[in-house]
């Protein structure tokens, strides 16, 4: 899990407790807390891609990792895993071309000085939608129809 900046941490730890699966956060020093949810926590250097090369180096076939960042989502799905965003989205073979296509389009139009709204505010139906989805992956993985 990547942890920096993820709006569903606490869910994150209280669906994974329902199932028995262990929850492992992965956030820089400079996220660092003093307190921490019932989950094992990994700090990793403030590089910019520090967290990303913890998770990649740490990470196995079937797991499943939460993360908002689509170039780490499209390098751990080449290892046969499960990545979903924290709004919910499953990054799947299928779709994840087209997500690094817009994110290249729109790195593109900033380096021109055309600068977009941003992402979009999180909601309470960001956060529905993103139980719904890791309860059904974590049911799939238990064989639970």
């Amino acid at each position: 899990m990547d942890a920096d900046s993820c709006p569903v941490k606490d869910e994150i730890v209280e669906i994974a407790k329902a199932f028995s699966i262990k929850v492992v956060f992965v956030a820089s020093y400079a996220h660092m807390k003093n307190e921490v949810q019932e989950a094992e926590w990994r700090f990793v250097d403030c590089d910019q891609e520090a967290a990303d090369l913890y998770i990649m180096n740490h990470t196995s076939s079937r797991d499943i990792v939460i993360t908002q960042d689509i170039g780490l989502a499209s390098t751990l799905l080449l290892k046969n895993m499960y990545v979903l965003s924290p709004r919910g989205t499953l990054y799947e073979e299928s779709n994840i071309r087209t997500m690094l296509d817009m994110r290249y389009l729109s790195a593109k139009a900033r380096k021109k000085g055309i600068y977009g709204k941003g992402p979009k505010p999180f909601t309470k139906q960001d956060r529905i939608h993103f139980i719904n989805t890791l309860t059904k992956i974590l049911s799939k993985v238990e064989g639970i129809p």
